[in-house]
């Protein structure tokens, strides 16, 4: 299969990189920031199942906890295909930065590729939003 287009996505937090990751990491807590799976995961052995919309139940299988900020998963679609997500969770000062390595799949139109991007985008802003002002509120600011 030849290489495809990318986009690496992207966004700065002003939260420490573990704090980051050691929430985004856990399934139970991307319905918060990733509205794709906003329905909920559930738990099924070592895998968790998910809502997929239009195209029904995807199973989504992720990478064990790690020391190197990866939260890499696979999605598993009723139809048989497989789609890698690579995320990232690195230093980047006092902060983070969190990468989204988007993958254009071979049956996706140019329209679809770049609203996919745009949600990922929105997905990765609640996060940051969501982790600096927990962490401000943590802090005692408001």
């Amino acid at each position: 299969m030849p290489t495809t287009e990318v986009k690496i996505i992207h966004v700065s937090i002003d939260v420490p990189w573990r704090i980051v990751y050691d929430f985004a990491h856990r399934p139970e807590s991307m319905p918060q920031w990733a509205a794709g799976l906003a329905s909920g995961l559930t738990r099924d052995g070592d895998e968790w199942i998910a809502d997929g919309g239009p195209v029904g139940n995807v199973r989504v299988r992720f990478v064990p906890p790690n020391i190197f900020g990866v939260i890499d998963h696979e999605v598993a679609l009723p139809n048989g295909t497989v789609v890698h997500n690579s995320l990232r969770i690195v230093p980047n000062g006092d902060g983070a930065e969190v990468m989204f390595t988007l993958l254009r799949q071979p049956d996706m139109d140019v329209a679809a590729f770049q609203a996919d991007a745009k949600a990922v985008q929105h997905d990765l802003q609640t996060l940051k939003t969501l982790m600096e002002t927990t962490q401000k509120e943590q802090a005692g600011g408001h």
